[in-house]
């Protein structure tokens, strides 16, 4: 049985209301994640990839530092926790469980010690965090000679420059890959559980956005702001928006949440951060959104249609069907990667909303 995923169609047309937007249309391609178990040949997030064997694999020099009173968490310890609580839906716990999570989660204690700066030695191994083949990703664009754009990250935040994991993008054709690195070496933990990818094939699907109400123009914002306008559309317009008509076009019409290539940006952690080229200070384009949701509770219109079903609750650290891969940026933001358009070879850039 063939596995789809189907965005349901936004509520109203919004060019049909407002003809200012048309120009604007971008599509996106939305990447779906599910867990799974990918191969290198395939498109995934958090999967193996087709890595060449006799290409050095990545590291990280750091510095790796963090503020905590935790131990990092070693990878094998944190995929049995996470194979635990998965094998775990819908009964107690065994024994035997209870005791291994409690040996990988010992219980907090109060007062909690303070937070000191705790120092990480030596390069980390960068971990695989997505892989896009032009053939499944209608809005990936490569250099010429190249149909597969690889993600790793190291997992680690690095600060004071970036609180998130640090970013490294490989373009490569896959044809001139003959003999794939079997066994890359892994990180000997992570700073959080959320810098763990689950590993997940891709379900693409391409769709229409629109700038979030952040990127318009202020005369269009006034526009949006007519509620007479939104009126004539009836009952496709939610009256619980009279007083801030923009906010059901940014929610329902503009950007659609979740991971995916191409777009637009949604914003809320800050305001619009233009993001220039370091190399030839070109405006860069959105390349990859890295959610730590698929959906949320405001913008629940984006859920697919095959995953409408009432939601069974979870509990802590068990699998969500709007988190299959596992990632928390943050308090829950998106990592937002930039490319530039004159050349994707250029260096990217990085922002957390």
């Amino acid at each position: 049985m063939k596995i789809t995923r189907t965005t349901p169609p936004r509520p109203l047309d919004v060019t049909a209301l407002f003809p200012q937007l048309a120009p604007l249309a971008r599509t996106a391609t939305r990447l779906h994640p599910v867990p799974a178990s990918p191969s290198p040949r395939r498109s995934s997030v958090g999967g193996p990839l087709l890595w060449p064997a006799d290409e050095p694999w990545p590291h990280c020099e750091g510095p790796h530092e963090w503020y905590g009173t935790d131990p990092l968490m070693p990878l094998a310890d944190l995929r049995l926790l996470r194979r635990i609580r998965a094998a775990a839906q819908g009964r107690d716990f065994t024994p035997q469980e209870r005791e291994t999570l409690a040996r990988i989660e010992p219980p907090s204690t109060y007062p909690r010690p303070k937070p000191s700066l705790r120092p990480y030695d030596g390069s980390i191994a960068l971990l695989p965090l997505a892989q896009l083949y032009t053939r499944d990703i209608p809005d990936l664009r490569t250099p010429a000679g190249t149909d597969l754009l690889q993600v790793l990250w190291c997992p680690f935040d690095h600060p004071p420059k970036s609180y998130m994991p640090r970013t490294v993008l490989f373009w490569r054709s896959a044809a001139e890959v003959t003999s794939v690195l079997a066994a890359p070496p892994e990180p000997p933990a992570v700073q959080y559980q959320g810098y763990l990818p689950e590993p997940c094939l891709l379900l693409p699907e391409q769709i229409t956005e629109y700038p979030h109400p952040s990127d318009l123009s202020p005369d269009i914002l006034s526009l949006l702001d007519d509620w007479g306008r939104w009126e004539s559309a009836g009952d496709a317009v939610d009256s619980r928006y009279a007083s801030y008509p923009a906010g059901f076009y940014g929610i329902n019409l503009s950007v659609a949440p979740g991971w995916k290539v191409g777009g637009w940006v949604s914003w809320g952690l800050t305001d619009p951060i233009p993001q220039s080229c370091p190399t030839c200070d070109t405006e860069m384009n959105p390349l990859l959104t890295i959610p730590s949701h698929e959906w949320g509770s405001s913008d629940r219109s984006w859920i697919p249609y095959e995953l409408q079903e009432p939601m069974i609750p979870t509990r802590g650290g068990e699998p969500r069907p709007a988190q299959p891969a596992a990632i928390q940026i943050g308090r829950g933001y998106k990592q937002q990667l930039y490319v530039c358009p004159a050349s994707p070879e250029h260096s990217h850039t990085e922002l957390m909303q």
